[in-house]
């Protein structure tokens, strides 16, 4: 982290969190970024359900959920961008305050509510995509849909030619009952749909699926078996947790989804249970917790072939995608691993 970021966080943190996360948003737009281009070497590079990647550190979704500065996260050190999500018509989300630091726990708990301008706006963005760049989108639903599964085919359809993959989210715990798309008979049919709305379209791009770290071990391994048959082309664990073991913050007690350095253990458990089941069937992403290099090494060697960040960049800023980049190329190094496919599972009994 340079001087004038951490002096740009630090005045950041002196304000509302969703106040200074749309700050963030501008000062990006008006180019006040780290850009050290695309961070690779022969090592970093890598393969995600057939997509090439200059390195497997990815930014989750959340940060960018409009597309609005998808060339200056394209210059920011990340492997791939997702952004989203997005819902077929614009919707405010939750009431304010919504969004939380708990600083003390290098957390946050937010209750947003798939907040968003819609797809046709989103889409009219990703259009002008900076080209080189790996962006998904992650898909949403209504709240007040009568067709949430519908939704996201929906979605997919008007934003599809525009992507390089897309993200089916069911697992947000601010929209109400869209956990309930996770059981196996309701995410099999929700799948199904959007993989047939996939291959209806001229890029036939990959599906993703993003899971919740909150689920037993029955769970998991129906989410393993509907992914396997479905054809998905990656599973994303995790989502935020509504688990609040452990924090310090006098924000504990909010409603919503805790991400951040609480979720990491919990998140790398379910994503090794996932890596056990699924054998190398369907690659996996790891999310939840990662702030440092040696984070993203450890999901790497419990079966991630990449991972994401973003709640660590509210503290460390957005520099820390190249950081843990180089720092991850280091480590690869350090254990004799040619690339990071060599890596992936290595050191997964260490979490079942």
């Amino acid at each position: 982290m340079n001087l004038v970021e951490k002096f740009g966080l630090a005045a950041l943190h002196r304000i509302d969190p969703e106040t200074a996360h749309g700050l963030a948003i501008k000062a990006l737009k008006m180019g006040l970024s780290p850009a050290p281009g695309p961070v690779t070497s022969a090592r970093l590079k890598t393969t995600l359900a057939g997509i090439d990647l200059p390195n497997p550190v990815g930014l989750a979704a959340g940060f960018d959920k409009n597309a609005e500065v998808l060339t200056p996260l394209s210059q920011s050190g990340f492997g791939f961008i997702e952004v989203g999500a997005a819902t077929p018509r614009p919707q405010p989300g939750n009431p304010q305050p919504r969004l939380f630091r708990l600083t003390e726990d290098k957390a946050a708990i937010n209750r947003f509510g798939f907040n968003n301008q819609g797809m046709d706006l989103i889409e009219r963005r990703l259009s002008l995509r900076p080209t080189g760049a790996v962006i998904g989108l992650n898909l949403g639903a209504n709240k007040d849909s009568e067709d949430r599964a519908n939704d996201f085919a929906r979605v997919l359809a008007h934003c599809g030619a525009h992507l390089d993959f897309a993200t089916v989210n069911v697992s947000s715990p601010n929209t109400e009952k869209l956990r309930d798309l996770q059981g196996k008979a309701a995410l099999s049919a929700l799948l199904s749909g959007v993989i047939k709305t996939r291959n209806e379209i001229d890029r036939k791009i990959p599906v993703f699926l993003k899971i919740a770290p909150d689920l037993n071990a029955d769970e998991i391994q129906d989410i393993a078996a509907v992914a396997a048959e479905t054809g998905v082309d990656a599973v994303i664990a995790t989502n935020t947790t509504l688990s609040r073991d452990g924090l310090q913050s006098a924000y504990k007690g909010e409603a919503g989804g805790l991400s951040g350095a609480p979720l990491f253990e919990s998140s790398t458990r379910v994503l090794a249970q996932l890596s056990q089941l699924l054998d190398g069937k369907v690659p996996l992403v790891g999310v939840g917790g990662i702030s440092t290099p040696e984070q993203a090494y450890a999901k790497i060697c419990a079966g991630a072939s990449a991972v994401q960040l973003y709640t660590a960049m509210i503290y460390q800023g957005l520099s820390l995608a190249g950081d843990i980049a180089r720092g991850l190329d280091d480590l690869l190094a350090r254990d004799g691993f040619d690339n990071v496919a060599q890596a992936v599972g290595s050191k997964r009994g260490d979490w079942l």
